[in-house]
């Protein structure tokens, strides 16, 4: 298969190298020179490092290596299978790249987008045929993270849908194919983890060490939502929010915290920036968490069962399955454990008494119950 990739930066440099791993003739194309030079001197050292570690050998490189070149102009994917586009999250910029694109290649060529946000019905809109476009959202590093999301348009054909959740299969990922809504599934689902955890701070229950501590301890997540955040870019993950939030209408849910819109405001970005939710100086002291038991717990329990009641919507309005749901969740953001499982086990009853009592207490619709969950609590049933 011949495989084109727009934008060479570290999401379309990391596709390419699944693509070209996986057997496929890739080029990967940018208008900037320097960036293609940066994309094929970090690949020398992304297999260097491998061949040091033991995990391939110098014929494995090469492989790899002779099956991706380096373009300048877009008509040099004109013999292209699949291209699949990674760059600028900016809705006008991705359309006149896809029309350009489509003057280039073969009617049977598959168009994807990477996008983690936008509408894919909207771009597929600015092609002639529009049912050839579909959404192949890989997450980052894309090498190592296992999940991709396949988001079909309402124009999507079938034959587009299944050639592409083949083809990504083939590469070796795991699949999940996701409604084409606001955030597919991971950017939906996990905003809890982030917009509970700055409530919960702004509220002036915990500070952030021991936000993070608790769910940590607790929860058995790697990172807590401030350490995560730190990691991604207040900028990035404010974005997201906002564009979450504003896609859906302004749903409470989804709400933005001023805590993290100041933050990014003030040059705060996290580790890029040298200063966060914390100091990443060289010599700063990283605060201490209150280690209290009951104050943890009570922390734990509430980003839970807002998680668990997001993964529980998304559900309900058919977003994905269940089984695609938690796949997503562990495969994509590294979880602990898929968030519909984790209800199973928690027990239904108590996830609906928990966000019955955060409603109860703030009476915002922020805290309303997924009506699923409901009706499971009245069924006796379990999602798996």
């Amino acid at each position: 298969m011949n495989v084109g990739i727009i934008g060479s930066g570290t999401m379309g440099s990391g596709i390419a190298q699944v693509a070209a791993t996986a057997g496929c003739k890739v080029k990967l194309y940018d208008t900037n020179q320097a960036a293609l030079d940066n994309a094929k001197a970090a690949l020398e050292k992304i297999l260097s490092r491998l061949i040091e570690k033991g995990r391939i050998d110098a014929n494995e490189k090469e492989r790899i290596q002779s099956n991706i070149s380096y373009v300048d102009t877009l008509r040099d994917l004109s013999d292209s299978n699949l291209t699949i586009e990674a760059i600028i999250e900016n809705l006008e910029i991705k359309q006149k790249v896809f029309k350009e694109l489509e003057t280039y290649v073969t009617d049977q060529c598959i168009i994807a987008s990477n996008t983690s946000s936008l509408s894919i019905a909207s771009i597929a809109a600015s092609l002639e045929k529009p049912e050839r476009c579909v959404g192949i959202h890989f997450f980052n590093p894309a090498p190592l993270m296992k999940l991709v999301e396949v988001i079909p348009a309402v124009q999507t054909s079938k034959e587009v849908l299944d050639t592409s959740v083949q083809t990504i299969s083939d590469w070796k990922k795991v699949v999940a194919i996701a409604k084409d809504t606001p955030g597919f599934i991971v950017n939906r689902v996990a905003r809890p983890f982030y917009g509970e955890a700055l409530r919960i701070y702004e509220e002036g229950i915990a500070d952030f060490a021991t936000i993070d501590w608790s769910l940590k301890t607790l929860g058995g997540f790697r990172m807590g939502p401030f350490e995560l955040m730190d990691f991604i870019g207040n900028d990035v993950n404010y974005t997201v929010t906002e564009t979450v939030f504003t896609a859906f209408y302004f749903d409470p849910r989804y709400k933005p915290a001023f805590t993290q819109k100041r933050f990014a405001e003030a040059g705060y970005l996290g580790r890029k920036s040298g200063r966060g939710y914390y100091d990443y100086a060289e010599g700063a002291e990283k605060p201490i968490p209150n280690e209290d038991q009951e104050l943890a717990q009570s922390i734990f329990d509430r980003v839970l069962v807002m998680l668990i009641n997001e993964a529980a919507d998304a559900l309900f309005l058919n977003i994905a399955s269940a089984e695609d749901i938690d796949n997503a969740m562990t495969k994509g953001v590294n979880y602990p454990k898929g968030l519909l499982s984790w209800a199973d086990e928690k027990g239904i009853d108590w996830c609906v008494s928990q966000l019955d009592k955060l409603y109860d207490e703030y009476h915002e619709d922020r805290y309303r119950c997924s009506p699923l969950l409901r009706r499971m609590k009245k069924t006796q049933k379990t999602f798996f």
